[in-house]
């Protein structure tokens, strides 16, 4: 078993539809931290507001009480001497001290998996030209709107320990990439960095 320091936070972000909140679950079961998902968080605050997550994005260019209220998750989180897996585009900017992990696929990849995962039912598209149109506007606007008010650039790799391309692999490998690497780095050891 890989062995993980008790008060580590591992912050995971990246593609959309990439697997994040399956590969975070699943860390969370072999390490036993809370998980805490901001995409959670959105798809629930859209749904509030009564949009889709994109129209709740373009509204957040204009409207700083939605970042604010999404961010805020992690003022505390710095602070708090227990282990958390966190499931945010953010995370990794706002914790700088976590192992910043990206997980990265291809868009069509991307969309079979949200098309295919029940649990997105606030993420409904009409056909698959869709999807990937809507996939990348999200992702552009969010980009796009990260490096203009932190100056967070989550396109540049190098802001991450680690990079996984998740198309070929299972989630339960990608978790034992994570782990493994982690433990690498705790340990002081040489590891890749790209997946």
């Amino acid at each position: 078993m890989t062995k993980v320091p008790p008060n580590i936070k591992i912050t995971l972000t990246g593609d959309l539809g990439s697997g994040k909140s399956a590969v975070s679950r699943i860390l969370c079961e072999q390490t036993g931290f809370e998980y805490i998902s901001t995409g959670r968080v959105q798809r629930q605050l859209a749904q509030e507001l009564g949009l889709d997550t994109l129209e709740m994005n373009r509204r957040a260019d204009t409207d700083p009480s939605i970042d604010e209220r999404i961010d805020g998750i992690f003022v505390a989180l710095g602070k708090d001497p227990k282990g958390y897996v966190i499931d945010s585009r953010m995370a990794w900017f706002f914790l700088p001290d976590s192992f910043k992990v990206f997980l990265q696929t291809e868009v069509h990849v991307a969309v079979q998996r949200i098309l295919n995962d029940p649990d997105r039912s606030s993420e409904q598209y009409a056909s698959v030209e869709e999807a990937v149109q809507k996939i990348l506007a999200r992702k552009a606007s969010e980009n796009a709107r990260f490096l203009d008010k932190y100056g967070a650039d989550c396109s540049n790799l190098n802001n991450f320990d680690l990079v996984i391309d998740t198309a070929n692999r299972t989630q339960a490998a990608v978790a034992e990439v994570i782990l493994n690497v982690l433990e690498a780095k705790t340990e002081g050891r040489a590891f890749e960095r790209f997946w």
